[in-house]
């Protein structure tokens, strides 16, 4: 089930520092970066082994998640670098409502495996 994680931020008149150290329950594997998004949606998946950290760096979208054909959908909005979204291998999402601005990145558990894609939503 995905959760909003809070990062520690330090906030001053110089500028902000946001840290990410133990808030990560897995050993990054690979980092990739989603921007200049249109209108369009994003993701649509759930996977085998793969935990995912998403973080709107900059601007903000929506990211929906189902965590089981018997869990509602749920709707987190990302849109401060300070707070970022733990998303478990058995979460159907997607993101959508992307500003022009903005840049999610994605620290995720395993390197890349077309394999480890599920592409079929749960039922409603």
């Amino acid at each position: 089930m995905a959760k909003i994680i809070d990062l520690k931020t330090f906030y001053e008149d110089s500028g902000n520092l946001t840290v990410i150290e133990k808030e990560l329950p897995f050993r990054i594997q690979r980092i990739f970066y989603i921007y200049s998004v249109d209108n369009s949606t994003r993701g649509k998946h759930r996977h085998k082994k793969t935990r995912q950290f998403l973080l709107a760096v900059k601007g903000s979208c929506k990211v929906y998640n189902k965590a089981s054909a018997t869990d509602p959908l749920e709707c987190f909005t990302l849109d401060s670098p300070s707070k970022a979204l733990l998303v478990e291998p058995e979460d159907w999402h997607y993101m959508e409502s992307f500003t022009a601005d903005c840049i999610l990145q994605v620290f995720a558990s395993t390197t890349f495996d077309p394999d480890d894609y599920i592409y079929e939503a749960y039922p409603e």
